[in-house]
């Protein structure tokens, strides 16, 4: 396992504060001034991790009315959105549901800009969708490269932007296509001894990597069921509350919480890379999912879809990644460590989801994806900590 981490001292090391001091912001408002003054521009390509960093940001920006928060996603937008609406490094014939993510913004900056380069974003996007391959059932392919494969991750990718798009275009059919993704792959992942969820899901169970019987993957990544969980609660921000699968969706996020809660450390709050092998050797308390868990529980709270007593929960694992994940160097520089970089399925690399696999790819400090989940997570539990 590598590790590396940004922003230290000159003698390596950084400082462990457990709370805010008086007076100081929030930790979603440090955390979000850190990125910004670490990345001014936070890629030179069109990626879904840069997504992950500007939604949270974006929570930020609603929390606090700083506009200065607006004009950095719009400056990160705008290097990839040309006039006519075509994104720069898009490619529409890859089919590559990540590539989804990043267009969530657009639809800001459409509503505050009323440039029209955004609408055509948002279109251009959504005609992936609307051509993007299917498994048999009507399951997106994570990627074309990936052929008859669901990935947990692809909800995320995918659905969010798919309810947001019906609703504001007035395209109600994307309700029921966005709901089906999250449903199939409910059907398909969830193991019912633990209600954990395998990443992924290979329909002709080809893969080396899926089981010969059910075509899931072996493992219960963290951060996989952490899109999946973060997916849910945003899709239920957009799906109307008549909406027939809506009850149904529900259900499914109630009991993977009580799944997760079941696997949470109860030493630190966290949650480890490989979620039912804590304590095995190599596997580790992991950022990203973390955040993730959180910030679902938090916002499902809020939102009346989970029962106030998971609250307990949601308060140890923010307390556990502010303990033990939370760092900030001698300039006042938020960091968050810890960070699985990367972990997939198949293609050239010799991913076969393995336990050792999992456990043994990078691990890294400031990680797009940690960053903009713990962004989330900071501005849910701030507004759960505010009287009502």
């Amino acid at each position: 396992m590598s590790v590396s981490v940004e922003g230290t001292t000159d003698s390596g090391r950084l400082s462990h504060p457990k709370e805010l001091e008086p007076g100081i912001d929030s930790w979603s408002v440090r955390m979000a001034d850190s990125c910004m003054k670490r990345r001014p521009i936070l890629a030179d390509g069109w990626s879904y991790e840069s997504g992950v960093v500007l939604k949270g940001i974006e929570q930020v920006w609603l929390d606090t009315g700083n506009e200065k928060y607006l004009e950095y996603i719009r400056r990160n937008i705008e290097q990839f959105v040309e006039p006519d609406g075509n994104i720069r490094t898009y490619y529409l014939q890859d089919y590559n549901l990540d590539q989804i993510n990043t267009g969530k913004l657009c639809f800001r900056l459409y509503q505050e800009t009323g440039d029209e380069r955004y609408r055509q974003a948002l279109h251009l996007l959504m005609r992936q969708l609307k051509s993007q391959p299917r498994t048999s059932e009507g399951g997106f392919w994570h990627k074309k490269i990936y052929p008859y494969q669901m990935w947990l991750d692809g909800i995320y990718m995918a659905s969010p932007f798919y309810a947001q798009y019906a609703g504001r275009f007035d395209e109600p059919s994307g309700f029921d296509d966005a709901a089906h993704q999250i449903l199939l792959i409910a059907r398909h992942t969830r193991d019912p001894k633990t209600g954990l969820y395998y990443h992924a899901w290979d329909e002709s169970k080809m893969q080396k990597w899926a089981n010969p019987q059910t075509g899931c993957s072996p493992h219960f990544w963290g951060r996989a069921m952490g899109w999946y969980a973060m997916a849910i609660v945003d899709v239920l921000d957009f799906l109307p509350a008549s909406h027939q699968a809506r009850n149904r969706i529900v259900t499914i996020f109630e009991r993977m919480i009580h799944a997760l809660v079941l696997v949470q450390d109860t030493n630190t709050g966290l949650w480890y890379q490989v979620l039912d092998r804590g304590g095995c050797e190599g596997n580790y308390t992991e950022a990203s999912a973390s955040c993730m868990f959180v910030y679902a529980m938090a916002k499902g709270i809020r939102k009346g879809y989970l029962d106030p007593t998971y609250l307990e929960a949601a308060q140890r694992g923010y307390a556990g990644i502010i303990e033990h994940l939370v760092e900030v160097d001698e300039h006042g520089q938020v960091n968050l460590k810890r960070i699985c970089a990367v972990a997939g399925l198949g293609g050239e690399q010799q991913r076969d989801g393995s336990y050792e696999y999992y456990i043994g790819e990078p691990v890294e400090a400031n990680d797009h994806k940690g960053v903009g989940a713990f962004l989330l997570t900071g501005a849910e539990m701030e507004i759960l900590s505010k009287p009502a």
